[in-house]
């Protein structure tokens, strides 16, 4: 590890629903260094009474923030030097923690998975028990935490402006894939010089769909490790855990999603195992599982697993 740095969350190392090639980096390291960042979620609206801590940043966060056009709050942007276009950044998850002890929900009219019959607005908040890595639920019991970054992305390329952070694309961002957990590395298409990485969207916990419009959000502190790699070419977001290798989409038609998802894993089984593109569609069929990542970010995704016990050896 060539270095560490520590990234806060503060206004001027915020930004606030969206991504924008043109945004000054917040912090610049080279490849192989090692970056702790704080994240945080959520808007004055979504915050809770007495009984939970408030981290001390978020006012002058929320004050001094321009809200724009997305409802994420994100730590960055992070330039990694000599990231160019057509290179692939590589990020690795060393580790993920809560930042506080509680996170929130959200039912808002006409978003979901099911818009029309959820009409009504409703914010819950939850407690959360580090010590013990489970969430208390409102309605009883417990859950088991899984805590993940849901928005992971770098800059689009130049020529977009400024996207929402809210819809997930080619650079990333709104992912919303409950497996990037601590161990994971995610692999992102670098669009703009420098890369400009940025997150945030905390997630406690949830479920492949993220069906009700939210996870568990809450804030929370990484630790990530950024490889420019030259040796890899990306079209599309791509990923892998200890056991697996995960291929995704993003788009607005499942369907379409679910085929484009299992062709690029079968273009990385031909690519990295060495099988033919038939071998590869036949194991898929036998051993790979298509996962609906999320319903609710407008663009919906479909991610595939593939267990590496099963690869040529």
């Amino acid at each position: 590890m060539r270095g560490h740095h520590h990234l806060r969350a503060t206004p001027s190392t915020c930004h606030w629903g969206f991504f924008d090639g043109a945004r000054e980096p917040a912090l610049n390291v080279r490849s192989g260094e090692r970056v702790t960042i704080d994240t945080v979620s959520g808007g004055p609206e979504v915050q809770p009474g007495k009984g939970f801590a408030i981290l001390p940043e978020m006012s002058a966060i929320h004050s001094r923030t321009d809200r724009a056009i997305g409802p994420h709050i994100l730590t960055g942007p992070i330039a990694i030097e000599d990231a160019r276009p057509g290179d692939a950044l590589e990020i690795r998850i060393h580790a993920v923690r809560l930042r506080q002890d509680w996170g929130y929900m959200l039912i808002r009219p006409l978003l979901g998975t099911l818009p029309h019959q959820f009409d009504l607005e409703r914010t819950v908040h939850i407690p959360l028990d580090d010590e013990r890595h489970t969430a208390a639920l409102p309605w009883g019991g417990e859950l088991k935490l899984n805590p993940f970054l849901g928005v992971m992305g770098v800059a689009p390329p130049a020529h977009w402006n400024r996207i929402t952070s809210l819809v997930p694309r080619v650079h990333g961002g709104n992912i919303d894939n409950k497996e990037l957990t601590a161990g994971s590395v995610l692999y992102l298409p670098v669009l703009v010089d420098g890369a400009l990485f940025s997150c945030g969207d905390g997630h406690a916990a949830q479920g492949d769909g993220e069906v009700c419009l939210t996870a568990i959000e809450t804030a929370l502190q990484v630790a990530l490790e950024f490889h420019v790699r030259r040796d890899l070419v990306l079209d599309f977001p791509r990923a892998e855990t200890p056991t697996h290798l995960i291929t995704m989409a993003m788009g607005p038609d499942l369907d379409l999603c679910a085929e484009q998802a299992l062709s690029r894993m079968i273009d990385l089984l031909a690519d990295s195992a060495g099988l033919t593109r038939e071998d590869a569609y036949m194991l898929c069929s036998i051993a790979g599982d298509l996962h609906i990542t999320q319903t609710v970010n407008q663009n919906k995704g479909v991610h595939m697993m593939l267990n590496k016990d099963v690869l040529p050896r």
